[in-house]
């Protein structure tokens, strides 16, 4: 498995992680079994960085994962968030970034996951009422105490991020990048290649649509939030089709599979840069993990940029309320 360093702090893992929030809600019914053999899948395959957070089932995907990874510790980059705060109605949610809540909510991911420290610990969404030397002075004091080794931020903006490095070392920027979500090419990977800062790419197979397995909504179990987000509904769907059927025809060319095609392209955008696709099944994982065997020609990458240019995708990547969170 090749390796990659994420910021310049001394952080290695695999080229290719993995992201287990599926595992445990939003995409369909869980099957914990398979979750849990996906994840040694992934371990004997040689992937390293795995990804969860504490508003994930809400809370599930921390113990399963801690399950899974049980007696694994020393051979894996485990990564969770903090700040999403989710109500018992799960359509409810807030961003709580003051200090005592970090410390609270790190002690209980650390039960959860059963482990003494957590490798990355990121910020999961910028709280907009809490300044952000206040949160990621407290991330630092979990750092100081050896209950966090490395800090992280998810989905924050530049001059944030400027901010928060200022008061502690940043390892790590999580945003959502993908053929279809081109956003963090504007300022975030700029911003992050000049501080040094490591950059982790969730849903770089845009949440599964750019594999090309769903052709309409239906194809989506009834309790999919897909079937609630924007590109997925009405006539977004339809024209981001269009983008697919760019991507499997480059793909037949090449003998791989779509979903290949779009995470080898995100791979290519730069070797700071590491992609945690998540699955919860070891079939989708195996072939995930073949996108590693593809190379792009100059010509391809131009061509491809062609045909799916940046802001290409029809629709916001989230509903309005989550879109609020982004970039503060």
């Amino acid at each position: 498995m090749e390796q990659r360093k994420l910021g310049t702090l001394g952080v290695t893992v695999s080229a290719l992680g993995l992201g287990c929030m599926g595992m445990s809600e939003f995409y369909g019914t869980a099957d914990d079994q398979e979750s849990i053999a996906t994840i040694h899948r992934a371990l004997d395959s040689g992937i390293t960085f795995f990804d969860t957070s504490d508003m994930y089932g809400p809370f599930r995907n921390e113990e399963l994962v801690g399950k899974a990874l049980k007696g694994k510790r020393d051979s894996v980059v485990l990564a969770t968030k903090f700040g999403i705060v989710r109500t018992k109605d799960r359509a409810v949610r807030s961003v709580n970034g003051r200090p005592e809540y970090v410390k609270q909510a790190c002690d209980a991911s650390l039960k959860r996951l059963g482990v003494d420290f957590i490798d990355l610990y990121y910020q999961h969404r910028v709280d907009p009422n809490v300044p952000i030397e206040e949160t990621i002075g407290a991330m630092a004091d979990l750092v100081r105490v050896g209950k966090v080794r490395y800090l992280g931020m998810s989905e924050a903006g530049a001059k944030t991020i400027r901010r928060a490095h200022r008061v502690h070392p940043i390892t790590a920027l999580q945003t959502e990048y993908s053929l279809w979500t081109r956003d963090p090419e504007e300022e975030i990977l700029p911003t992050v290649r000049e501080l040094g800062i490591g950059y982790v790419a969730y849903s770089p197979l845009g949440r599964g649509f750019l594999t090309g397995r769903f052709k309409r909504t239906e194809d989506f179990p009834a309790n999919d939030f897909r079937r609630t987000s924007p590109r997925f509904l009405g006539e977004n769907f339809g024209k981001n089709l269009e983008l697919v059927s760019h991507i499997e025809s480059l793909a037949k060319s090449k003998g791989a599979t779509a979903g290949q095609i779009a995470l080898a392209w995100v791979l290519a955008q730069g070797n700071d840069i590491v992609p945690i696709p998540g699955t919860t099944q070891r079939n989708h994982l195996d072939e995930n993990i073949g996108a590693l065997q593809i190379a792009f020609t100059r010509n391809e990458l131009d061509d491809i940029n062609k045909v799916i240019p940046k802001n290409a995708a029809s629709g916001p990547r989230y509903p309005e309320s989550a879109m609020k969170m982004l970039s503060i």
